[in-house]
């Protein structure tokens, strides 16, 4: 454990994180067994000497070979054992040595001494097992790439956090200003209330109490994004599936934006399937995605006309929400799905609303398996369309009868 914390530390890895192997012998055991193994293990390069856990010693496999093929060396050797032809001076680095470290201990030594494998002992000096050399050069190799690139992410992720700072920074600006103006006006508006109620003044309140309930669903509405964006970014968004009819919805909400329109010189126009379409999915949210973009539609047209219409082919449903507003700039559709992000100066902005609408709009669709698309001119309009699935003719019975 006190050795990664000490790699993590230090940013380098170290020796005993690098074991390539732990192979072992008693320095009595015979010259012949030991060549044995290396004949039958082709990827051995090395073995280390142990007694008693202490390392006393190496044999590298090119000098027991040469020394084996020699003329009579086996002869010679092949009874000895292996600690008369191993190297008794080895090179040995503790095993949180770290790479770097340990690289230039290893290459440090004279060239006829530098050889692959370095044995690696523990706090105890006993025996861990082999370092390889090359091994280490790759290592070191792969940490510096890796390094470079994670110094490069880190700059990018700098740069990504700024501008994430600065959008919520924008965000609290936008969300204060359209926070104060709906608490704003029903502070005022029940200060008249109490004036009329002291003066007796009994259709006065009548209308001011209209126009309290309109300031407190406006406040309410903002919350409410505020709160659902913060349930979906933490997975708590549920999705409850029924039977409903969409061009009832349709037509309801379509009823609900010319209340909006107000004095404005806007048509809705509703072009959609005279009989009912039932579908099978959570209707509350293809409500609130549908009038989401209706009241946008509604919001950003000053005259003209808002078109509501809805289509079906190969099994899914297309609705699309089209006006005549004032469009959205070409370099600012990638920006519209962004949460925190509006494409109005807070302090400036002629129109109200968080700028969360389309963000949830577009999580809802993902939760229920559509999508949404937008296509718009600036000056000319804009098209909001989205797609849904499972959509089911006539009346429903259920989810696997399909017409």
């Amino acid at each position: 454990m006190e050795a990664l914390q000490m790699e993590s530390l230090m940013g380098s890895p170290l020796a005993g994180s690098l074991i390539t192997s732990h192979e072992c012998v008693y320095p009595a055991t015979t010259t012949s067994y030991v060549a044995d193994r290396f004949f039958h293990a082709a990827q051995l390069d090395a073995v280390a000497l142990v007694e008693g856990r202490e390392p006393v010693g190496l044999v590298m496999r090119p000098k027991l070979l040469y020394t084996l093929f020699r003329r009579y060396g086996f002869e010679l050797y092949g009874k000895k054992p292996i600690i008369t032809i191993a190297d008794t001076e080895p090179l040995i680095l503790h095993e949180d040595e770290r790479l770097d470290v340990a690289l230039d201990k290893a290459l440090e030594r004279p060239v006829e001494d530098i050889y692959d494998d370095i044995i690696v002992v523990n706090d105890d000096g006993l025996y861990v097992g082999l370092l390889s050399v090359k091994q280490m050069i790759i290592q070191q190799s792969n940490s510096l790439a890796n390094n470079i690139v994670q110094k490069e992410m880190a700059k990018e992720r700098a740069k990504e956090f700024e501008k994430i700072n600065q959008i919520k920074s924008q965000f609290i600006a936008n969300v204060t200003h359209d926070l104060r103006s709906p608490l704003n006006a029903i502070l005022l508006v029940a200060e008249l209330i109490k004036m009329s109620c002291d003066n007796g003044y009994k259709e006065q309140v009548r209308d001011r109490v209209s126009i309290l309930i309109s300031s407190a669903n406006n406040l309410k509405a903002i919350v409410n994004n505020v709160l659902d964006l913060s349930k979906i970014e933490a997975g708590k968004m549920e999705v409850i599936c029924e039977s409903f009819d969409l061009v009832q919805i349709i037509h309801e909400i379509a009823e609900t934006a010319k209340v909006l329109i107000g004095r404005k010189q806007v048509d809705i126009d509703v072009i959609a399937n005279d009989g009912p379409i039932f579908m099978n999915s959570d209707s509350v949210k293809i409500r609130q995605i549908l009038t989401n973009l209706m009241s946008n539609a509604v919001k950003f047209t000053e005259k003209g006309k808002v078109v509501f219409e809805m289509s079906i082919k190969n099994n899914m449903v297309m609705v699309s929400v089209r006006d005549t507003g004032i469009g959205i700039r070409e370099e600012d559709l990638s920006r519209l799905f962004i949460a925190f992000n509006q494409l109005e100066d807070g302090k400036s902005k002629r129109y109200e609303g968080t700028g969360l609408g389309l963000t949830i709009a577009q999580n809802l669709l993902n939760l229920l398996g559509g999508a949404i698309s937008i296509a718009s001119k600036y000056g000319e309009g804009t098209t909001f369309t989205v797609h849904l699935p499972s959509v089911y003719k006539g009346v429903y019975t259920n989810s696997n009868n399909k017409e």
